[in-house]
């Protein structure tokens, strides 16, 4: 395990930016209706407040590592009382200034909601997968959001173009920013009695930087 650093984490809520997915302007609709149309629909929303935003598709990169956080995550949590899902499960975000609705790569839930809800509402780790189109949204909007959530325990960015995961962890001083970088660490999880080795989160990942046009 490298720890390379640690250091405070600031919480305070940012407002979302005017259009985090697309330029389009956002349709304002109520919980009742996104969660309706999300069931019915073949492309996944965010709801931010009111407002949904569209999400773009992943290159292969990013589905390869997800797939094996999902993997790594999944085999480590068997028997045991939390569990992983992937990023078809969104997670109920209660704010001073509305409702929001995300889909992060992975998060694992310790007591979940009923079998038939769409949604979680009580994350223990919650996990992004970070790109160049999407890191100012997870390293700030989101990031403040999910901090918010009084179940989250541990927040991890995971880099694509380099073997590295910031975890922003809970404690009683508030958030703190360890970084675990190399292929040889590991990023321990003892809120969920699991580790994450860096070994598996980047199995058959060539890296290489990604292009300019990237959407994840």
């Amino acid at each position: 395990m490298s720890t390379l650093e640690r250091s405070p984490v600031p919480t305070e809520l940012q407002l979302p930016s005017a259009a985090p997915y697309s330029a389009a302007p956002p349709t304002r609709v109520s919980v009742v209706e996104y969660l309706a149309a999300e069931l019915d629909g073949q492309r996944k929303h965010e709801y931010v407040e009111g407002a949904v935003y569209m999400m773009s598709g992943a290159r292969i990169l990013h589905n390869v590592i997800a797939g094996n956080l999902f993997a790594s995550l999944h085999a480590r949590l068997r028997g045991k009382p939390c569990q992983v899902f992937h990023s078809d499960m969104k997670v109920h975000i209660v704010l001073p200034g509305g409702v929001r609705f995300y889909y992060p790569d992975a998060q694992v839930v310790c007591r979940s909601n009923a079998p038939h809800e769409t949604f979680q509402d009580e994350p223990r780790v919650i996990v992004e997968v970070l790109s160049r189109s999407t890191r100012r949204i997870d390293e700030g909007e989101k990031k403040d959001a999910y901090l918010m959530i009084p179940s989250l325990a541990v927040y991890l960015l995971v880099e694509q173009e380099t073997p590295a995961i910031v975890a922003l962890r809970r404690t009683e001083q508030g958030f703190v920013r360890e970084v675990y970088a190399g292929a040889g660490a590991v990023v321990p999880l003892k809120e969920i009695e699991a580790e994450l080795p860096l070994a598996e989160v980047y199995e058959r990942v060539e890296f290489s930087p990604e292009p300019d046009d990237a959407a994840q």
